[in-house]
């Protein structure tokens, strides 16, 4: 179980790259402010009870599950403005005009198919890293996900620098097969940014 320290300190390290990584995805800097801090308050609210080793992989989740709220809350609150400001006459004052027939649906969400494939590959990638060897995930976790380099993973995982790198390597090499094996291969490691 972790204590307040240990998850006040896990949270202020990992809050500069998550701001980061939403800031990507969603394009909006407060949106991303937002969907940080709400992913920080589930974590603290609902797993202080978990150990600090199993943070990074549970706040990465509840960052990608909050960032699909925010995406769902958009399209819905778009579509809606787009139907509500659609009615009344239509034009030249057409009493009959039908709103439903004005809506642009591409416009109506930031490109929901694009969300979908990032969804869907994301579901897959952390279903391949859940299967990874433990020491493997961690290393692949804390280097790419957590954004922590050779040494600083070493330190966290009280092993060698060399081990780490070949944890890594092992773990990337695994994840690549088996997203190869599901069409998505070298496409999915690079939306993690790692190169195979």
């Amino acid at each position: 179980m972790a204590s307040s320290q240990e998850i006040s300190d896990f949270l202020r390290d990992v809050e500069r790259r998550a701001f980061k990584q939403t800031v990507y995805a969603v394009r909006e800097e407060q949106a991303a402010l937002d969907i940080v801090q709400d992913s920080m308050l589930k974590l603290a609210e609902k797993y202080a009870d978990k150990p600090v080793a199993e943070y990074p992989m549970l706040f990465q989740r509840i960052l990608q599950n909050t960032m699909r709220d925010f995406w769902r809350r958009q399209k819905v609150r778009n579509l809606w403005t787009t139907l509500l400001s659609s009615f009344g006459a239509g034009q030249d004052g057409e009493e009959d005009h039908d709103p439903l027939e004005t809506i642009d649906v591409e416009d109506a969400s930031e490109n929901p198919m694009a969300q979908l494939e990032r969804s869907q590959t994301m579901k897959v990638i952390e279903k391949a890293i859940e299967k990874l060897p433990a020491r493997q995930r961690e290393a692949f976790i804390l280097r790419y996900w957590e954004d922590m380099d050779v040494a600083e993973t070493a330190r966290s995982m009280g092993c060698s620098q060399g081990s780490v790198k070949t944890h890594c390597s092992r773990a990337v090499h695994t994840l690549a097969a088996t997203l190869e094996k599901q069409g998505l291969g070298a496409r999915a490691i690079a939306h993690l940014g790692v190169e195979s």
